[in-house]
C-alpha cells in the first residue's frame, strides 16, 4: 500500500475549522481496525515558524513548501484573499506537487490557488458559492460550478464552503479505503456519509418554523421507505395532504431542489452500497433501487457520479 502522507498549507489569518476538517478525517484513527495503514498528515507554511490564525492562535510548523512538495496529497483550505495574487513560492509548490503524480485538494476559496497554478485551466471546479463570479472572472479558463458541495477531476478536487470540506474529505476516504471505512468513520463524526443536492440548499435560505416543513419531511420519509414503487410528484403531495403545486414550492424551498430531482439523487445514492458489495447485474441492480430501466438509471447515475456504474464498481471494489 503506498504511503499516503496528506500535507495541509497554513497561513495568516487563517481559521482553524478548515484544517481541523483534514487533520480530524485524515490524522484520528477511529478504531477502524486497518492497522498502520491510514494517512500521515503534516501542517505546512510558506514559511516555517509561527503562524497567526483567528482567534489570537498561533500555529507552529517546522514544515516548509519542500514537505508540502513532497506529499501524496496536498491540501489547501481557503486563501487569506481570494482577490489577492498567490504568492509565486506557492504556486511552485503546488506544481511540483501535482507534477510528481500527487493529488490537489481545495477548500472554499483555496480553489483561487489551484487556479493561479493553471492546473484547473478546462477544468470543472466549485468553490464557496459568493467567491464563484471572482473566480470566473479571476481565472477564466477554469469551468466554474457554483452548485456542487465538491468536484472530483481526478487529481484535483476542489469543494464548496467550508463544511463541504467534510464531504470532500470523506469522499477521499471513500476512493482510497471503500465506502465501509468512509462510512464508519462519518458515523464516528456523527456527519452524513453522503449529502445530497448541492450549495443551493444554502444560498441565502432562511430556516422557517413552518408546520408545512414537517408535512414535507414525513413526505420524504415515507419516500424513502418506498423507493422501489413508482412514486410521482402527485403522490408525494398526497401524502403531505398538499396540492401538488403547493408541494412544489414547499419541497424546493425546504431541500433545495425538485422532488423529482431529490428522488434520483437517492436511488442513485441508494444504488452504491449495491455496486459496492455485490455482484449483481447493472440491469438487477436498476430495478431494485427504483429505476424503469437500466438505460434510464445509467444515465442519471452518469449525470451524478461523473463515471458509468460499471466505471464506479471497479473502482470502489478496487479500494474495498
Amino acid at each position: 500500500m503506498p504511503n499516503r502522507s496528506v500535507a495541509v498549507l497554513a497561513y495568516e489569518d487563517m481559521t482553524p475549522f478548515e484544517s481541523g476538517i483534514v487533520v480530524d478525517v485524515f490524522s484520528l484513527r477511529w478504531d477502524l481496525d486497518i492497522g498502520d495503514d491510514w494517512y500521515d498528515v503534516t501542517i505546512c507554511a510558506e514559511r516555517p515558524g509561527a503562524v497567526r490564525m483567528k482567534g489570537g492562535v498561533e500555529l507552529h510548523t517546522p514544515h516548509g513548501l519542500d514537505v508540502l512538495a513532497a506529499a501524496d496529497t496536498v491540501v489547501v483550505p481557503s486563501v487569506a484573499d481570494p482577490a489577492a495574487e498567490t504568492s509565486p513560492e506557492v504556486i511552485a509548490a503546488l506544481r511540483l506537487a501535482h507534477s510528481r503524480g500527487a493529488r490537489l485538494v481545495s477548500i472554499c476559496s483555496g480553489a483561487f490557488a489551484l487556479a493561479a497554478t493553471g492546473l484547473l485551466d478546462g477544468l470543472r471546479a466549485t468553490t464557496h458559492w459568493t467567491y464563484a463570479d471572482l473566480l470566473r472572472r479571476r481565472f477564466p479558463a477554469v469551468e466554474v460550478d457554483p452548485h456542487p458541495l465538491y468536484v472530483d477531476n481526478g487529481r484535483i478536487l476542489t469543494s464548496a464552503g467550508c463544511a463541504a470540506g467534510i464531504d470532500l474529505c470523506l469522499h477521499i476516504v471513500r476512493s482510497d479505503f471503500g465506502a465501509t471505512i468512509a462510512n464508519a468513520v462519518a458515523r464516528r463524526m456523527v456527519v452524513p456519509p453522503h449529502r445530497d443536492g448541492g450549495q443551493a440548499q444554502y444560498i441565502e435560505t432562511p430556516v422557517a418554523a413552518d408546520p408545512d416543513d414537517d408535512r414535507i419531511a414525513r413526505s420524504i420519509e415515507w419516500a424513502l421507505r418506498h423507493l422501489t414503487e413508482d412514486i410521482s410528484v402527485a403522490t408525494l403531495a398526497e401524502r403531505a395532504a398538499m396540492s401538488s403545486r403547493t408541494y412544489l414550492r414547499h419541497f424546493a424551498r425546504t431541500v433545495g431542489t425538485s422532488p423529482i430531482k431529490w428522488l434520483i439523487a437517492r436511488r442513485v445514492h441508494a444504488s452504491l452500497s449495491l455496486l459496492e458489495t455485490t455482484d449483481l447485474p447493472i440491469e438487477e441492480i436498476a430495478t431494485r433501487v427504483g429505476f424503469d430501466t437500466a438505460v434510464t438509471y445509467r444515465h442519471h447515475f452518469t449525470q451524478a457520479m461523473r463515471t458509468s456504474p460499471s466505471g464506479y464498481r471497479r473502482t470502489f471494489r478496487q479500494a474495498a
